[in-house]
C-alpha cells in the first residue's frame, strides 16, 4: 500500500475482499510503534458486527477504496481485540499468522558502540 498516505484519510473509506464483495467501512487506521507507517485497519463490518482488522499491507486503495487480497470469510474470521486500544505486539503475531503473512525481521542495525568514550590512546 502507498505509505505517503494520510491514515486519517481512510477512515470512512468503503473495503472490499479480493473478490470485489464489500467488507465493509474502514473505523480505525493503526500505525506501526516503530515507524509510524499505517500498518493495520478495522474495518467495521457491518450495523451490529464487529471491526475485523486487515493488514494495510499488501492491500491497495483503488479509486477511493481499499481492496484487501484475501477472501471475505478470512478477514471475518481474523481474531477480534476490539477497537481503540493499543495493539500488543502478540496481537499483530496472531493476525500476522491468521493471514498467512510472512514475518521476516528487519536485518540487525550494525553493531556501533555510541557510548563509549574516548581514551587517552585515542585521538
Amino acid at each position: 500500500m502507498q505509505t505517503d498516505i494520510d491514515p486519517r484519510n481512510l477512515i470512512g473509506r468503503k473495503a472490499f475482499d479480493r473478490n470485489g464483495a464489500k467488507i465493509g467501512t474502514i473505523d480505525e487506521v493503526y500505525l506501526d510503534d516503530a515507524t509510524g507507517i499505517p500498518e493495520w485497519a478495522a474495518i467495521r463490518t457491518g450495523l451490529f458486527s464487529r471491526d475485523a482488522f486487515v493488514p494495510l499491507e499488501p492491500s491497495e486503495l483503488v479509486e477511493g477504496t481499499l481492496r484487501i487480497p484475501f477472501e471475505r470469510a478470512l478477514i471475518k474470521d481474523a481474531p477480534d481485540f476490539g477497537v481503540g486500544r493499543h495493539l500488543s505486539p502478540e496481537q499483530e503475531l496472531q493476525l500476522y499468522h491468521h493471514y498467512g503473512l510472512d514475518l521476516t525481521s528487519p536485518p540487525p542495525s550494525p553493531d556501533r558502540d555510541f557510548g563509549r568514550l574516548a581514551g587517552p590512546d585515542e585521538a
